[in-house]
C-alpha cells in the first residue's frame, strides 16, 4: 500500500488530509509540534479506516528532527511514495512596522526552511536518480502569497511566496527523477490557525468578501491534495491550486 507523509497533521487542514487519504488507501505517517493527543486521536482515525499510522514528534525548522521523522518512516514503512508538506504557522497578525525579529525568524523558519528540509528528504528517497521509485509531493501554501495580507501578515504571506517558487523550480528539477512537484493555496479556511494568530473574530470578518459568498472546509483543501498526489493528476507539476472561493 503507498505511504503518505502529512506534517503538521495534528489538527486543521493537515488532519484532513491524513484522514482522506486513510480512506483513499494510503498508510499515513503524520507529524506534530506540541498537541500528542491530538495527533493520536487523527492517527486512531487513520486505524480505523483499516490503514496503518505513525505519530511523530517533529519541530519541522530543525533539521534533525526532519531527518529522524523520515527515517522513522524508514523503518517503520520501508517506503515513502508522497508527501503533503503542510506544517505551518502565522505568528502573530499586526504591521510590518511593529513586526519584531523573532516572530520573522519563527515563521520563516517552520515555512520555509521546514518545507525545504522536508522536500530534501523527501527527494532524496524519492528520486530515480537515487534508486528511488518516484513520488509526489504537495506543498500547502496559501492564497496569502498572491494577497500579500496587508495589516495582518505580510511576515506570513511573503513566506508562503517563497513556498511557491520552491514548488514551481523543484518541480522542474526533478520532473525527469519521477516526481511530481505541486501546491495548493487555500484562502479562508475554518481552522484553528486565526485564533492561534490572535484573530479568531477574522473569519466570520472575512467571509463576506468571498466570491463564493462562504468559507471552506479544511476537507475541501484536502480533497484538492489528494488529487494532486493521485494518478488522475498524472501530468500535472509545478502548479499551484487556489481553493479559495475565487478570492
Amino acid at each position: 500500500m503507498p505511504v503518505l507523509l502529512v506534517t503538521g497533521a495534528s489538527r486543521g487542514i493537515g488532519a484532513s488530509i491524513a484522514r482522506r487519504a486513510a480512506a483513499a488507501g494510503y498508510d499515513v505517517a503524520l507529524t506534530y509540534a506540541d498537541d500528542r493527543e491530538a495527533a493520536l486521536r487523527v492517527a486512531a482515525d487513520v486505524e480505523a479506516a483499516g490503514r496503518r499510522a505513525l505519530v511523530i514528534r517533529a519541530d519541522v525548522a530543525r533539521e534533525d528532527h526532519v531527518v529522524a521523522a523520515f527515517e522513522e518512516v524508514d523503518r517503520t514503512f520501508g517506503t515513502l511514495d508522497a508527501i503533503a508538506i503542510n506544517a505551518g504557522i502565522t505568528g502573530r497578525f499586526g504591521r510590518v512596522e511593529d513586526l519584531d525579529a523573532e516572530t520573522l525568524q519563527r515563521v520563516l523558519a517552520v515555512n520555509v526552511v521546514g518545507a525545504f528540509l522536508c522536500a530534501r528528504e523527501a527527494v532524496r528517497r524519492m528520486s530515480t536518480q537515487r534508486g528511488g521509485s518516484g513520488g509526489a509531493i504537495v506543498v500547502v501554501s496559501s492564497r496569502a502569497a498572491g494577497l500579500g495580507s496587508p495589516g495582518e501578515y505580510v511576515h506570513y504571506a511573503a513566506s508562503k511566496a517563497a513556498v511557491d517558487t520552491m514548488t514551481l523550480g523543484l518541480a522542474k528539477e526533478v520532473s525527469r527523477e519521477g516526481i511530481r512537484v505541486n501546491a495548493v493555496a487555500p484562502g479562508l479556511i475554518d481552522t484553528e490557525i486565526h485564533a492561534r494568530g490572535g484573530r479568531p473574530e477574522r473569519v466570520a470578518q472575512i467571509a463576506p468578501t468571498v466570491p463564493l459568498g462562504r468559507i471552506g472546509t479544511p476537507d475541501e483543501v484536502a480533497d484538492a491534495v489528494l488529487w494532486l498526489l493521485s494518478d488522475a493528476a498524472s501530468y500535472i507539476t509545478g502548479a499551484i491550486v487556489p481553493v479559495s472561493g475565487g478570492r
